[in-house]
């Protein structure tokens, strides 16, 4: 055996290494072909996707600089027909039959001129179809709530999807129709100051055929929705139908608003992974999405793995039957040394396995003579005993335990008992630092096979002293946590899964007068009335189910027999097998708390009730003071006209005019102030380019500059400033802060505006001017209504509300506005600056209400 081994010795790490180096050989051969063959697959499908989002990314930017042009051409075509002559002709009724046969003319021009629109009409603010590009339109009353809202003065607005052909089908109670039309409004003022409502009918169709035209050589389809998800217009091979929600599309759910344009690969509106390209028209709430099919953009790459699955194959079988040749000559010639060194192996291991196992084994192994003597022991019990091995070998394991055990020591090694019975307890040992520490024994009688005679034990002992030690602890942690369930304030009790009391305190005995003698053991709330008792085992029957921990409020009758607000707190418990014990449930009055809270209720409606009438009573009285002064104020222009060849008339009525102005003034700015606090001041916001609102403003003010001399610097950024706003209400904010900033600065000063987007996402404007600035400590008080600063007191201030309405306004937008001086306040050519943010896109409904407290 020796010399086998000797000459297993010598050849075995020559085999070893040849046939490590075939192993090695193949793998590495294999490993590279398939790592070669899988780069060169993953770089062609990278590069297959790619191009498919290019063309997707191309063909939505394609649709939609034709679909914004389209719908922006419409509402040109509007804007020509308001500003036509014809129109404003028609209208007032001049010229007769041919103010009639141009205003036609016009129709069908603007509908001629434009393929997308079925029909153009004009219609009276309530409705009723005053001219229309079909005959026999005309005299139609229309349902205007199913266009939404109506644009302002000047503005046009793209109304929802609507079902229907022509204006027929707008009217109330028209028939269902399969079709569908895109209306587009326009709000125009004639020169008589009536106001008419210009309409177009967009045509969906036309726009789908657009995407059609734009997708015949493609491979994928395309969709047009509405900014909140509505589908529009899309390509044959779309199947949802127009009106269709796509509020679940990955586009609407997670990309917008954020972002306005984009790709990806995911899901889609067609089934099947997708790779999806869209981008948001630039002047109206429209998206257009281009979709292909995922499987559609690899159709080549799929083609090409097949060549690469072939070359792999290929390359596998060559490598693996050049491996299979090598071993089998390295394997016969070793096959026979190998299987004797690994049975030698085998016996060598398992002695070293089993002298290893006794070395290492946490308990003591012992084995003693029939009396009790030790006759064996592993090294673990140096680690656990104060006496060495070698004096404990001969003592006899009885003498050796505490005083207090040795009885019960005795009797696990008396000689009585049956064949193969274990014996089992446990008894304290010292322990080399002196301490005594607690062992679990377990021994098995040793008998001769031939006399049955008792020939010793074989036994081990396991260190159980942490484990006693934290059963101890568990006990008076559990003694210690029953007496703080008893001393507890709050009633608490415990019952079973089955719904038993198991126990409660002497709280939950004082709350229901019932002691416990009487109560453990018998059914939870059997002493409630049947409806109170049915809500508590409704919650019993969640818990249980759901488990967690539950919280209610109810009424439970007092020993007293008055009903207490309680709030219960109900936990489940769950048992050692991972089951459900029982439900713990504490009960706290609340009675007091709640009586607490109804008074406080009844006092802020109260509060509430004197705030509203307020504000009704600043508005009603508002709006009685604007009649006798409208009369005031045109007696005083009438005066004026009439005195201007008497100076001193014409004096004393320019003062009575422009003190009805400074009254009208004060009165629009209470309807203002009543108007936000009321509950009817509705804000209506919509997403607007905030630059051109600044421009409108402006312009509008460049006469007032003029009188003053004043230079305007207005710096704008040349991307869009797009936020959700109330136009009207931020113009006027605009409107209040540039009219102050004209008022103080001296004649021939300059303002200085600027609109930028802050770093943290927000929309920054700024009015600056050359005036004297405002006292530091009036800079928030400028703010409060009525309050104006001290720089004004020589008359040349408002009414104190403006600020205070611009600061509402701002609020109620997301935003804020404060005041900052640039100088030295007095000094000349100081001046102060105004600073309105806004964020960039307020989530949320598109209308606001304002209800202040």
């Amino acid at each position: 055996m020796k010399l086998d081994a000797l000459v297993l010795q010598e050849h075995r790490p020559t085999v070893d290494r040849q046939r490590l180096a075939v192993y090695l050989a193949a793998v590495l051969l294999s490993l590279a072909l398939l790592v070669s063959l899988a780069g060169l697959a993953w770089y062609e499908r990278g590069e297959a996707v790619d191009a498919a989002q290019d063309r997707s990314r191309l063909m939505s930017r394609v649709l939609e600089d034709q679909i914004t042009r389209a719908v922006e051409s419409a509402a040109q075509g509007l804007r020509s027909l308001g500003d036509s002559p014809a129109l404003a002709a028609a209208l007032a009724g001049g010229e007769g039959h041919a103010a009639g046969e141009a205003l036609s003319q016009q129709l069908s021009q603007t509908l001629q001129g434009q393929p997308v629109l079925r029909n153009v009409a004009v219609l009276s603010l309530q409705g009723q179809v005053l001219a229309s590009s079909e005959a026999g339109e005309a005299g139609l009353q229309l349902s205007l709530p199913l266009l939404g809202a109506l644009p302002s003065e000047g503005g046009d607005r793209l109304a929802a999807l609507l079902p229907g052909r022509g204006l027929r089908d707008l009217r109330l109670g028209a028939p269902a129709s399969p079709v569908f039309m895109l209306p587009l409004l326009r709000q125009h003022r004639l020169p008589g100051g009536r106001h008419v409502l210009l309409l177009a009918l967009i045509n969906p169709d036309a726009l789908a055929n657009y995407q059609s035209q734009a997708l015949a050589d493609a491979k994928g389809s395309a969709l047009l929705s509405s900014f909140d998800g509505q589908l529009l217009a899309a390509s044959e091979s779309v199947s949802q139908d127009p009106g269709t929600r796509l509020s679940h599309h990955p586009v609407f759910a997670q990309w917008l608003p954020s972002r306005e344009h984009g790709s990806y690969v995911g899901v889609g509106a067609q089934p099947g992974t997708q790779v999806v390209a869209f981008r948001v028209s630039r002047t109206r709430p429209l998206v257009v999405l281009v979709e292909e099919r995922l499987d559609l953009a690899l159709q080549g790459w799929r083609e090409l793995m097949h060549v690469l699955l072939a070359v792999a194959g290929a390359g596998l079988l060559l490598v693996s039957g050049a491996a299979w040749v090598a071993l089998r000559s390295l394997s016969n010639g070793a096959r026979a040394r190998a299987a004797l060194h690994r049975a030698h192996q085998r016996v060598a291991a398992r002695e070293h396995d089993l002298r290893v196992l006794l070395k290492s084994l946490q308990e003591i192994v012992f084995r003693t003579d029939a009396q009790g003597g030790i006759t064996f022991v592993n090294a673990r019990w140096s680690a656990l005993s104060a006496l060495p091995i070698r004096e404990a070998q001969g003592l006899r394991l009885p003498d050796l335990v505490a005083p207090q055990h040795r009885q019960r020591m005795e009797a696990l090694f008396a000689p009585e008992g049956q064949p193969g019975e274990s014996r089992s307890t446990q008894f304290a040992l010292q322990a080399p630092d002196g301490q005594m520490r607690r062992f679990e024994i377990s021994v098995l009688p040793l008998r001769d096979e031939q006399t049955q005679a008792l020939s010793g034990f074989a036994g081990s002992a396991v260190d159980v002293t942490e484990r006693w030690v934290a059963q101890q602890s568990l006990q008076h942690q559990l003694a210690f946590s029953a007496l703080l369930q008893e001393m507890s304030p709050l009633p608490v009790s415990m019952f079973d899964a089955e719904g038993r009391y198991v126990t409660v305190n002497q709280a939950w005995e004082e709350f229901t007068g019932r002691s416990r003698q009487v109560t453990l053991g018998q059914p939870v709330g059997n002493f409630m009335p049947k409806a109170e008792r049915l809500v508590h085992d409704e919650q019993d029957a969640r818990l249980l189910r759901e488990g967690g921990r539950i919280r209610y409020e109810t009424q439970i009758q007092h020993r007293d027999g008055s009903l207490r607000d309680m709030l219960i707190t109900k936990v489940r418990v769950p048992d050692q097998n991972g089951g459900v014990a029982g439900i713990l449930c504490t009960l706290e009055d609340v009675s007091e708390f709640r009586a607490a809270e109804r008074a406080t209720r009844e006092a802020r409606d109260v509060a509430q009730e004197a705030s509203r009438a307020k504000s009704e009573f600043v508005a009603n009285i508002s709006h009685e003071l604007r009649t006798p002064l409208q009369s005031i104020l045109g007696f005083s222009e009438l005066g004026m006209a009439r005195g201007r060849d008497a100076p001193k008339l014409a004096s004393m009525f320019s003062d009575i005019q422009q003190a009805g102005q400074r009254m009208l003034a004060l009165v629009n700015d209470l309807l203002d102030v009543s108007k936000i606090e009321s509950s009817v001041g509705t804000f209506d916001l919509e997403r607007c380019d905030l630059r051109g609102l600044i421009q409108g403003v402006m312009r509008e003010l460049e006469p007032l500059m003029a009188r003053r001399h004043l230079r305007l610097s207005l710096r704008q950024p040349a991307t869009p400033l797009a936020a959700k706003v109330d136009p009207l209400r931020f113009q006027q904010v605009v409107r209040n802060v540039m009219a102050n900033a004209i008022k103080f600065s001296p004649e021939g000063g300059a303002l200085d505006v600027r609109a930028q987007l802050s770093p943290q996402g927000e929309v920054h404007i700024s009015v600056a001017d050359q005036g004297p600035g405002i006292p530091p400590a009036e800079l928030e008080k400028i703010f409060d209504a009525f309050v104006q600063s001290s720089q004004t007191k020589d008359g040349s201030g408002g009414t104190g509300l403006g600020l205070a309405i611009c600061r509402k306004i701002i609020e109620i937008h997301g935003g804020r506005i404060y005041a900052e001086n640039l100088g030295e306040p007095g000094s000349e050519g100081s001046g102060a600056a105004f600073h309105i943010l806004l964020p960039l896109r307020q989530q949320g409904d598109s209308q606001v209400m304002s209800t202040l407290d």
